[in-house]
């Protein structure tokens, strides 16, 4: 019955964005073209701006998610929680200062990028990217660095409660280097799926679809938590997690609307966007879950929300408020599917669905960008299916299936290694404990 229902709520989640599509021609029609660009200078409103988005997109990591997942652990483990999103940050900014920047933003090959700003070799007061001509390079590079520290402390979520601290800490750091650095240098940095014309605003394939597989990977590899399935385990503290969940929503008006490095009409509506597809996928979940659960749980309405905001992050930039309305709705519907019937079927410990939220709903969000995105929004060629050009969804689903295929692969291998090398998991003695007091000699009380 379950399955007829969930079934039933996806089917409806299909008809209401056919429905939509007039009024999403209707909203195109009403836009206004976005002005001509200025000869590229440094503003002081625009850098005003990205030093604001780079602020609250590192405050989506510490103390967004660091609380969004502390809570969702058993008390014995929320101490260890937060210490991975902590930890995660501050080690991959010295990484990023010392080669991951370079790799992923300067010039190179379509591969990868090279090494010009290794060290931070060069970078000066009136140093300027090509990617944001208007701010100064070093609040682009640090803007920058606020992704590449929440991708890797998102994988952590589907790991939780098992993985040596150690070992953590040597995965996040070669796969930041390995996986991350290449695909933002594919997508943003001057790559081939950039030369595809693949379409990603904030992160939709290089964030989200990226820590998703890779988080799906290390739940596969790692194996499940003891008592997986016959224990209770159940989140220790929901406010934590609803608190969490508010500063990633807040969070990520920096990350989309940051994504247009200005202080712009494409910023604003970037914003706008965000809130709405946020706001329908949080509904959309919760109405789900009350169909066919008897009962609209917290947790469920604030794992909706981040659902939503991992499906407009890819089409931020390119899609009308009314596309943005019906990404949410089939974001909210499919990321419930991936959280429950999905993970259930194919029995993985995903602990804090890191791959149901954020690697299916960066999958959705890419595809459907391929179909809602609109020139008048995006810009000139950056148009989707309703837009008339249908090419674009087959364009979205190649550079998603390779983005996949390099970090499964890539994140297997790493695993591997570090699994030789050192141990991936806690001892069962240390498991049944807690990693608080094991790994770190702390409890909470």
């Amino acid at each position: 019955m379950m399955k007829f229902k969930t079934n039933s709520v996806l089917a409806g989640a299909g008809a209401a964005a056919v429905l939509l599509l007039p009024a999403l021609a209707l909203a195109q029609a009403a836009a206004t073209p976005a002005p001509a660009a200025a000869a590229p200078k440094l503003d002081t409103g625009d850098t005003a701006w990205m030093l604001t988005s780079t602020a609250l997109v590192l405050m989506m990591t510490i103390p967004g998610l660091a609380l969004f997942y502390g809570g969702m652990v058993r008390k014995k483990n929320v101490l260890s929680t937060v210490m991975q999103s902590f930890a995660i940050t501050c080690m991959i900014s010295v990484l990023w200062l010392i080669v991951g920047y370079s790799l992923a933003f300067t010039p190179g090959s379509s591969i990868v990028g090279g090494l010009g700003r290794i060290f931070m070799a060069g970078l000066g007061l009136d140093s300027v990217h090509d990617l944001a001509k208007t701010v100064p390079e070093t609040v682009f590079m640090c803007f920058q660095l606020t992704f590449a520290i929440i991708t890797p402390a998102l994988i952590a979520g589907a790991f939780a409660e098992r993985m040596k601290f150690s070992a953590m800490m040597w995965f996040m750091a070669l796969w930041s280097l390995i996986v991350y650095a290449p695909i933002a240098h594919w997508v943003w940095g001057g790559g081939f799926l950039g030369d595809w014309g693949v379409l990603d605003y904030a992160g939709g394939t290089v964030v989200h679809i990226n820590a998703g597989v890779a988080g799906l990977v290390c739940a596969l590899v790692i194996g499940k938590r003891k008592g997986f399935g016959t224990e209770n385990m159940a989140p220790h503290n929901l406010v934590y997690s609803v608190i969490g969940a508010a500063l990633l929503w807040v969070g990520w008006f920096g990350f989309n609307a940051g994504s247009a490095v200005g202080a712009s009409p494409n910023a604003g509506m970037a914003m706008a966007v965000t809130q709405f597809a946020s706001a329908a996928a949080a509904l959309a979940w919760m109405f789900a879950e009350w169909v066919t659960r008897g009962k609209p749980s917290v947790l469920g309405i604030i794992s909706g929300a981040v659902g939503g905001l991992v499906a407009i992050t890819p089409a931020s930039g390119f899609v009308t408020p009314m596309g943005a309305l019906a990404i949410g709705i089939i974001a909210g519907l499919v990321c419930f599917w991936g959280a429950t019937g999905l993970k259930k079927a194919m029995g993985y410990d995903d602990s804090l669905d890191a791959f149901g939220v954020h690697g299916i709903g960066g999958f959705v969000g890419a595809i459907l960008t391929g179909v809602f995105a609109v020139e008048v929004i995006g810009g000139e060629g950056k148009k989707g299916l309703i837009d008339g050009n249908a090419g674009q969804v087959l364009t979205q689903l190649w550079g998603s299936l390779v983005c996949i295929a390099w970090c499964a692969v890539a994140t297997f291998i790493i695993l591997k290694i570090v699994d030789a090398l050192i141990g991936l998991r806690v001892t069962t003695e240390e498991e049944i404990e807690g990693l608080d007091i094991n790994l770190h000699g702390e409890t909470i009380h």
